[in-house]
């Protein structure tokens, strides 16, 4: 079995966030789907949908608006469309929000060489890994990234007119530099 090294990053949003995962390659995009929303701690409320080029993948009977042309997200693994270094897709969540996420993937390896990755080695062939990380994910329904800096800016300022509303609307404190890589590995591990 293989493993694709996958970074993952929020498009317009400075300073960057970001993930590295190790996945299984032969994992579908509807569990790379899960995986993504447990990496940068979303909450699934909203659709989404992968695009490799012309090409959009995501839950095609998902109701009367679901997009036509939309193929099965859980019919098609990252080998199949992701089949080398380099190879990337996009991947949208929350179409209001529209929260845009690149995948690349960095590398592609034989697990007999995955253990041997200098940052740790993974715990089993079939569990999806966080290896990296920056920064803490946007709270969900911020408004998309310029809702998430506003955000920012009424969370550092005590008197800014928001601060008290955007702290009690998060529930309390929000730290947008934590990436706890030990925590999202643990809610990885559940996905499983």
């Amino acid at each position: 079995m293989t493993s694709h090294i996958l970074k993952v990053a929020l498009a317009h949003v400075r300073p960057p966030i970001w993930r590295r995962l190790c996945v299984p390659s032969n994992t579908t995009l509807d569990v790379l789907h899960a995986a993504l929303q447990t990496a940068f701690g979303w909450e699934g409320r909203h659709r989404h949908e992968f695009q490799a080029g012309e090409v959009r993948y995501g839950v095609p009977d998902a109701g009367d608006d679901a997009p036509a042309g939309l193929l099965d997200e859980a019919d098609v693994s990252l080998a199949d469309v992701l089949p080398r270094k380099s190879s990337s897709l996009d991947y949208v969540y929350d179409f209001g929000d529209f929260w845009m996420h690149h995948v690349t993937v960095e590398r592609i390896e034989a697990d007999s060489l995955a253990g041997n990755r200098s940052l740790r080695p993974r715990r089993r062939s079939d569990v999806i890994d966080c290896l990296d990380g920056a920064r803490s994910g946007p709270p969900e329904n911020c408004g998309g990234p310029a809702g998430y800096a506003d955000f920012l800016k009424s969370m550092d300022f005590m008197n800014h007119a928001e601060h008290a509303d955007s702290k009690e609307w998060v529930g309390g404190d929000f730290d947008p530099e934590l990436c706890n890589i030990a925590d999202i590995n643990r809610r990885l591990a559940a996905l499983t």
